[in-house]
């Protein structure tokens, strides 16, 4: 598949032509090892290594287009792996600080970013369910890994009006969608995903 039959693709799925676009505009063969290349614009989850992956570009744009993100939004991205999800996270907003848990990754993701002309992420390596106290409050958390619950640290580095997406597993793995209105959280669960144990 090249990078128009996967934009047709996901035009069936999702209505936001700013994901669309920024998903368009991240050269997705710069996030996956080099013999993968070719497969980089399928749509389809690659292996990176560490057993991480890079997600699928429709879980992606769905998890942006959920996090109704602006160009000032300041956002928590944990789970850095290739760094990819952050790449299309930082066309729709402000600035991103990632979270990964393995140096190499990120490591790699630096230079990921770097090659995708990408200057507006802020990787970080630790716990991501610590989230970033220092950095706290986010307008937007997007977590690219699966827990049975969103770590409580998270939810409360979450600013007033702001989203959270997250994959919970609880006997099936699905999209959780924490908003925070008027002093409380509400939590949406969505349609079922795959994900990568949160660790």
């Amino acid at each position: 598949m090249d990078r128009e039959a996967l934009l047709a693709t996901l035009r069936r799925y999702l209505d936001d032509e700013r994901v669309l676009a920024a998903i368009e505009s991240v050269p997705r063969e710069k996030f996956v090892p080099e013999e993968l290349a070719a497969d980089a614009w399928d749509n389809i989850p690659l292996p990176i290594g560490c057993g991480q992956t890079i997600s699928q570009p429709l879980v992606v744009g769905r998890m942006c287009e959920l996090l109704e993100l602006s160009s000032t939004d300041r956002v928590l991205d944990v789970g850095t792996g290739s760094g990819y999800h952050a790449a299309v996270l930082a066309r729709l907003c402000g600035h991103v600080w990632s979270v990964e848990r393995h140096p190499a990754l990120s490591a790699q993701a630096a230079s990921n970013l770097a090659a995708a002309g990408v200057d507006n992420v802020t990787l970080l390596v630790g716990d991501g369910t610590l989230g970033v106290p220092g950095e706290a409050p986010f307008d937007a958390i997007n977590v690219a890994a699966a827990g049975a619950a969103v770590p409580p640290a998270l939810e409360a580095q979450l600013g007033p009006g702001g989203r959270l997406v997250a994959p919970v597993e609880n006997g099936d793995q699905r999209l959780l969608l924490v908003r925070r209105r008027d002093g409380t959280l509400e939590r949406t669960p969505l349609e079922r995903v795959r994900f990568v144990p949160l660790i």
